[in-house]
């Protein structure tokens, strides 16, 4: 049948298809920077606290990270082509909701449906590439989209600089997400003209009270570090995490409630007697935690504690999404003739470029200079970033493949959004006591400790993938 389906889509044809499903991940991927340049000003015109600021972006990505792996079902149940249109128009619609709130929680609100949708809308891009892209010009599709991926970080940083400063039809800061509706309407329709249909996968099923119960264990575990600072760390909330935890535990035993009933958990429960693979979601949970979050606190100080205006503080930041992208492709050659030692080889380079940016940031730098000390964090963080779920993967049956990449994407996203939480949180604090300047040092500081446990969860799992 699906033999049937790729003959639907003639040669030229997928490559349109192509453009199409990479068009709609590179507004996803833009649009997960492109909102950093804008916080700031967000901040200001909404009248937002410390902790709304984190939340527009923390819960984002926690409603992702639950949801993405039901997205994909529901495109082997109802269809990739069917899934996606409902996702691309469903991400264009809250993207127009985020532009028209009117208050910090209202952002959050609308922010929590953007990331819903996206997590209907992007796993069908993968499973799109692997169903047209069988023959030799599979490695080519891949190749674009890494490129596009890559490059909608700089993007995202310049895109979201120029339309703050610009101030597009008065919208100001509202056109960030403005600019997902012309776009995400045309990759809807495009999509509904060339996709081929793809049939039902039998046997495929939901396990929505898995996706509940996880959103609930993150957002208990998660909420506290994004609000401890407005509620002035209250000792209630470390019994609200306390509770999360409980709840991420519960989450694990109605995973096995739900295999041992016939059902279709969320990750696959025999992955959890593979040691290298749990051992490369650590290295993949605390690489991620000090990704996303990195560029938020910078951003937050450039624009807060430097005063450099949006447009400035969004090109400086393009050398180093550059670089990322240079080392994307450098780090896939190279790991694979040396294997994982490149990653830790990244996470060096990731740790001397923290070291280059404390005294520039010591010296109250310009952004000519933040962005030049920046390339070699860069471009360590591109050396890891495009091999490293091949890595972790890399012990995996083939037969659980689709099983481990969900989980994969689900913890760097649970890192992205634990990152932002808790170095904002810190940030948000010391910023409170001393500057930005010294809040930006105390985050580098915590960076250097995150890149150095990942780096040990790698050195951990290229010991058990050697004993395995």
């Amino acid at each position: 049948m699906h033999q049937t389906v790729i003959k639907q889509a003639d040669s030229t044809r997928r490559w349109w298809v192509l453009a199409t499903v990479v068009a709609a991940q590179f507004m996803f991927g833009v649009d997960a920077f492109i909102v950093n340049v804008a916080i700031p000003t967000i901040a200001v015109d909404l009248h937002a606290t410390p902790a709304q600021i984190e939340s527009v972006i923390a819960i984002y990505l926690i409603a992702y990270a639950t949801l993405v792996v039901t997205g994909g079902r529901l495109g082997d149940i109802y269809g990739t082509r069917n899934i996606f249109i409902a996702g691309v128009l469903g991400f264009a619609a809250t993207s127009l909701w985020c532009g028209l709130a009117q208050s910090g929680a209202e952002l959050i609100v609308a922010r929590l449906a953007q990331g819903a949708t996206a997590a209907l809308m992007v796993p069908q891009v993968l499973a799109t590439l692997h169903l047209l892209f069988t023959d030799e010009s599979r490695s080519r599709a891949f190749a674009i989209y890494g490129i596009v991926l890559g490059l909608s970080g700089a993007a995202g940083f310049m895109l979201g600089g120029l339309l703050v400063t610009i101030d597009l039809a008065g919208t100001g800061w509202r056109s960030v997400f403005f600019v997902n509706v012309p776009f995400g309407l045309a990759a809807a329709a495009a999509a509904w003209s060339i996709m081929p249909s793809v049939p039902r996968r039998a046997g495929t099923r939901l396990d929505i009270k898995g996706s509940v119960v996880l959103f609930a264990g993150l957002l208990c575990l998660i909420g506290p570090l994004l609000f401890g600072h407005d509620l002035g760390w209250a000792p209630w909330l470390w019994g609200v995490m306390a509770v999360g935890g409980l709840i991420l535990v519960a989450f694990l035993k109605l995973e096995h409630v739900v295999a041992r009933s016939g059902g279709m958990p969320l990750i696959d429960l025999t992955l959890l007697s593979d040691a290298a693979f749990l051992r490369g979601l650590g290295a993949t949970f605390f690489f991620f935690s000090a990704n996303l979050s990195f560029y938020f606190v910078l951003t937050l100080y450039m624009q807060r504690g430097l005063k450099i205006p949006p447009l400035s503080a969004g090109f400086a930041l393009i050398p180093a999404t550059l670089a990322f992208v240079v080392a994307a492709r450098h780090g896939g050659v190279r790991t694979r003739h040396r294997g994982t030692k490149v990653l830790i080889e990244g996470t060096a380079l990731q740790f001397i470029g923290l070291v280059v940016l404390a005294p520039v940031v010591v010296a109250t730098p310009t952004p000519v200079a933040l962005a030049i000390a920046l390339i070699v964090f860069g471009y360590g963080q591109g050396l890891i970033m495009a091999p490293l779920s091949g890595a972790v993967l890399s012990t995996v049956k083939p037969a659980a493949a689709g099983s481990a990449s969900g989980m994969y994407g689900t913890t760097a996203q649970i890192g992205n959004a634990t990152g932002v939480a808790a170095i904002g949180a810190a940030f948000f604090a010391i910023e409170a006591l001393q500057s930005s300047r010294a809040a930006f040092l105390g985050s580098l500081a915590l960076f250097a400790a995150l890149v150095m446990i990942c780096a040990a969860f790698l050195t951990w799992m290229r010991r058990a993938s050697a004993r395995s």
